[in-house]
């Protein structure tokens, strides 16, 4: 074959490669059950865009959240007044209403002089399993109104916790409302709070012991009471507590088909305790606490997409929250209906059932203030490349509009990471921020999450203690002049 020949081979095949990528369509072409591709133009210069720089990122989230110095009481307000307003790293509150969480500071800041636990209720997906994520949070909140302990674990834990380790023996039997094919059912609907109990026939003991994992908040080693909540016990049922080497009463519960508390009141901080149970019992939590404060109850439910709650018993639930005076519920769902999402449609349809969740746990929690955590970025790939999951941004926005028209706080998670793309670049960062499933953060990345969680909600904890200090007309009077006169945003790269 003569050279020119070879030549003019080469060159015919560059110029029909190149007709098809700039016109094939990118869709791609049916052939019977297959489908045919061809990387697009436009594909290809997708790859020369820009990364976004996850550290930049961080630091803007972080410094968002600090307080800008200033001499008098007006500049301090004018800032948490930007931060409320135009801040995408802020809780977005319902009707805008910086008064939200006002009561449930009052109590917090309350606990140390009653002598109450006031707990926080965090019920999310498999991203807070391990107390990944609740534990930042816990941490930070004891720092600021006291209390201790990793609080409230399950009776039997099939998923190791950081904060905690525990172990079980005898006649304990588990049953969940979720789960797969693995777990069990049980004939009635009295799950309880952490939407799981184990029931206990004859005897059988709870052993728990300080945690010594590297990444456990000190906090959450420090255990001082000893709690158990029960229901449908049977006559003199009894619990019994040793703890390191104190010596405690047993509590006997008489029968009765309601929810019963017992609790132990130690005079130090025990590192290893084990509960001997005899009798008949539904055991829905043991709860190890300090003396009062803040107790911050991590429930993780793998591949729950938060549309389990109205399979829980009413009465049970109500109960329980009463007793164990719970004053905020944490709903962190989403992801795991990202796949099920296929439009519109879809969406409207995963709306009305997360109405009808915040409907039922205002009714068994009337006296709770409620958040919701929007999905993480999630990344899938798309002709080779990683990218955000079609749909996502569309699913966060809903349940943002949802959640408010619903009285209900919204943290978009999905934007304080930086929005679409923003997972591929956790995974990529060094050290990894999130796994190579592009769905979970890792220990650190969940670090990082729960941190800028917690700076979020005490930046309003910090402009309710400035508003101690000035008349609220004026506070009143100043929101309203000030959001009606800014002209630009709040300086941020991941506005939006």
């Amino acid at each position: 074959m003569k050279a020119s020949h070879t030549l003019w081979f080469i060159l015919s095949v560059f110029l029909i490669l190149g007709i098809g990528w700039f016109f094939f369509p990118a869709e791609g072409v049916a052939i019977g059950k297959h489908e045919l591709r061809f990387p697009s133009y436009a594909e290809a210069r997708e790859g020369e865009q820009e990364e976004m720089d996850v550290d930049a990122i961080l630091d803007e989230v972080s410094r968002s959240f600090e307080m800008r110095y200033s001499e008098t009481l007006m500049d301090s307000l004018a800032f948490f007044s930007d931060y409320l307003t135009a801040n995408p790293n802020r809780i977005y509150l319902p009707n805008d209403d910086y008064t939200y969480f006002d009561s449930l500071f009052r109590l917090m800041e309350g606990a140390k002089s009653k002598k109450k636990i006031y707990r926080v209720m965090h019920y999310g997906d498999s991203q807070i399993e391990m107390d990944r994520i609740s534990s930042v949070f816990r941490q930070r909140l004891q720092e600021l109104f006291g209390g201790s302990g990793p609080n409230m674990i399950p009776a039997i834990q099939r998923v190791a916790s950081i904060s905690v380790t525990q172990s079980y023996s005898g006649g304990l039997t588990r049953y969940t409302v979720y789960g797969d094919s693995t777990t069990r059912r049980a004939p009635h609907k009295r799950y309880g709070p952490m939407t799981q109990f184990s029931q206990t026939q004859g005897q059988s003991t709870i052993t728990f012991n300080r945690t010594r994992n590297s990444k456990a908040f000190e906090k959450a080693k420090q255990i001082s009471r000893v709690s158990l909540l029960i229901g449908y016990n049977s006559d003199n049922f009894k619990a019994t507590l040793r703890a390191d080497t104190l010596k405690t009463e047993p509590l006997f519960a008489p029968a009765k088909p309601g929810v019963t508390l017992l609790s132990w009141d130690l005079p130090a901080n025990v590192s290893r305790g084990t509960i001997t149970l005899q009798g008949s019992a539904e055991v829905y939590a043991v709860l190890l606490d300090g003396d009062y404060g803040v107790a911050l109850d991590n429930t993780p439910l793998r591949g729950c997409s938060g549309t389990i709650f109205t399979r829980v018993n009413k009465e049970v639930m109500r109960e329980s929250f009463d007793l164990l005076d719970t004053r905020m519920i944490i709903l962190q769902f989403g992801g795991n209906r990202m796949p099920g999402i296929h439009g519109t449609k879809s969406i409207s349809s995963y709306m009305r059932e997360l109405e009808q969740q915040i409907k039922y746990l205002k009714e068994v929690a009337p006296q709770a203030t409620m958040l919701f955590i929007g999905p993480a970025d999630m990344g899938k790939s798309y002709n080779g490349k990683v990218g955000t999951w079609k749909g996502l941004p569309e699913l966060n926005d809903s349940i943002k509009a949802t959640a408010l028209r619903c009285d209900v706080a919204y943290w978009d998670m999905f934007h304080v990471m930086g929005g679409e793309g923003s997972m591929a670049q956790y995974v990529k960062h060094k050290p990894a921020l999130a796994g190579p499933d592009y769905i979970h953060f890792t220990f650190i990345g969940a670090q990082e999450i729960g941190d800028d969680l917690a700076k979020s909600f005490t930046t309003y904890y910090d402009f309710y203690k400035l508003r101690q200090r000035l008349p609220g007309s004026t506070i009143k009077e100043f929101m309203r002049k000030n959001a009606s006169s800014r002209k630009k945003p709040f300086n941020s790269p991941n506005y939006y």
